[in-house]
């Protein structure tokens, strides 16, 4: 059986989990301890992972009650366990399942699943495949929110095959979520490697224990990373616990990361304003997400590259923000934005871009002035559909900007404006600065360059920068669903809360703020500005 039918049989048995009470939340870590006993049955692993007496098949051939206490007893020890990784993706873990009857017959149907493609079994990357079909399966019920840790492959893949890592480059992710970005990284250059293969003992260890290195808030959510990540064979540094730590990207734990030659990361968006930042940064500010941009530009080493997913507001909040943006185009050379269309992640309104730069100018890696001098833009937002379930985002819409980006990771490669995919040469062009002295011919195309000059004067070093008028603005028979647009409107006022909050606590005012919050959540419940 194939990975993508074992998924599905896999989500299928969640059935049994929901007539029990369990939520959709809670899928994923039930089917995770499970399928990381099955795993270490199926490729000969018990030994490497798992003490004896608490393995698959002394779980399975149990039934009922002293099946459950002893599934429960085994989660326990498996959290204790020697093996750091062990430790720290079983420590402090519960069932959900309550049902002795519920334990059994998932455990059995699990069992009888074919675990053999023809006559061969499944591979520990086999298994890392179907667990990161179950986190998008996961991702993909509205109901769960776990979408918000959940980045969408294709753009996953179109940043790491843009970025390249390299064999021996440390990658980071502060915000490691269920650690996309590195499985991906570590998958890119283990083909380009033959698996590792064509590296010396040494270069291999480093990919396995030292290359990767994520940073996660929540620890449910570092757990799923943890079990992908070791799915996947990346164990990481198993003194801080794994490739996974947990911790604040915007407390200590954020200074305590090592450099990195590559960032690869989607910061939480959403809210705005956060309290948990407990850092020191030079451009002090309550923005979470602006937080972020000054930490990644902190922990690049000269040279070092990044690619970051960031909400609009990122592109053209003044104050503070545009300290940050200014300095950003100062320390490093932003050369590329990707503006990503609307409905790709868990908020349908959320709008979204990737910023990619690298520390320092093309000629000379430690300059910290004026680095920027060309940013490239390409628009694959206006005139797109909403995507969603119905209308699902692959990596066929991706192409377009990726052969367009170039070979060099750094954005160095020859490139020409002109890009006319998705329709783009037929469209209308926007009465704004951007398309001032431009033929039309460049004005409909979605790949553009705007000089730092131009941003600095044109635009007050806002990179909010589109030129084509999306026809679903003026054309009502075309606007998205209704439910878009009020999830839409929703974002947009939460967004202005938050900046609202930030702006009132920056001028002292954070009694009236904390009273303003206080009557909110008498109105609509528990209310983050």
């Amino acid at each position: 059986m194939n990975n993508n039918d074992l998924v599905a049989k896999l989500w299928k048995l969640c059935d049994t989990l929901r007539d029990g009470g369990v939520s959709y939340q809670d899928y994923v870590n039930e089917l995770a301890s499970l399928l990381f006993l099955k795993m270490c049955k199926e490729t000969g692993q018990e030994n490497d992972f798992l003490p004896q007496g608490y393995r698959w098949d002394d779980l399975k051939n149990r039934i009922g009650q002293e099946q459950f206490q002893f599934y429960r007893n085994l989660l326990v020890h498996l959290g204790a366990d020697e093996n750091a990784l062990v430790h720290a993706i079983f420590q402090n873990v519960n069932t959900t399942i309550n049902a002795p009857k519920q334990l059994t017959e998932l455990v059995s149907n699990m069992d009888s699943l074919d675990w053999y493609t023809g006559t061969k079994g499944k591979s520990r990357d086999d298994f890392g495949d179907m667990y990161e079909g179950l986190l998008q399966k996961n991702a993909n019920e509205t109901k769960s929110g776990a979408g918000q840790y959940f980045t969408p492959r294709p753009l996953i893949k179109t940043i790491v095959h843009c970025v390249k890592p390299q064999p021996r480059e440390v990658v980071q992710d502060p915000a490691a979520g269920t650690a996309g970005f590195l499985i991906e990284a570590d998958r890119y250059v283990k083909a380009q490697t033959r698996d590792l293969d064509d590296l010396s003992t040494d270069d291999a260890d480093f990919q396995i224990h030292r290359a990767f290195i994520g940073l996660e808030l929540v620890p449910g959510t570092r757990r799923l990373a943890l079990m992908n990540c070791l799915l996947h064979d990346i164990q990481g540094n198993l003194d801080h616990g794994g490739a996974i730590r947990l911790g604040n990207t915007l407390g200590s734990d954020g200074e305590n990361l090592p450099k990195a030659d590559i960032v690869m990361t989607n910061p939480p968006f959403g809210s705005a304003a956060g309290t948990n930042i407990t850092r020191t940064f030079v451009h002090p500010t309550s923005n979470k997400q602006l937080c972020f941009m000054q930490h990644i530009v902190e922990t690049l080493v000269p040279g070092g590259r990044a690619a970051v997913v960031v909400p609009d507001n990122v592109l053209f909040e003044g104050g503070k923000g545009t300290d940050i943006r200014r300095d950003l185009m100062d320390k490093c050379n932003l050369h590329t934005i990707l503006r990503l269309p609307t409905g790709i992640f868990y908020a349908q309104g959320v709008k979204t871009n990737v910023l990619f730069f690298t520390k320092g100018s093309p000629t000379n890696k430690r300059q910290d002035k004026n680095c920027t001098e060309t940013v490239w833009v390409y628009d694959l937002r206006t005139n797109m559909p909403s995507f969603g379930k119905r209308t699902p985002f692959t990596e066929q819409h991706l192409a377009p900007f990726e052969k367009v980006y170039g070979d060099d990771p750094h954005g160095l490669s020859p490139r020409t404006e002109g890009e006319w995919s998705f329709n783009a040469e037929e469209a209308e062009i926007a009465d704004a600065e951007e398309n001032k002295n431009t033929d039309r011919h460049q004005a409909t195309s979605r790949w553009r360059k705007f000089s730092r000059e131009w941003i600095r004067t044109a635009k007050s070093d806002s990179l909010d920068i589109s030129w084509l008028k999306d026809k679903d603005s003026i054309d009502a028979d075309n606007l998205p669903e209704p439910d878009v647009l009020a999830a839409e409107a929703m974002t947009e006022l939460v967004q202005a809360l938050g900046d609202l909050d930030a702006l009132m606590r920056e001028l002292g005012a954070g009694d009236e703020a904390d009273a303003q919050r206080t009557l909110l959540n008498e109105a609509f419940g528990e209310v983050k500005a």
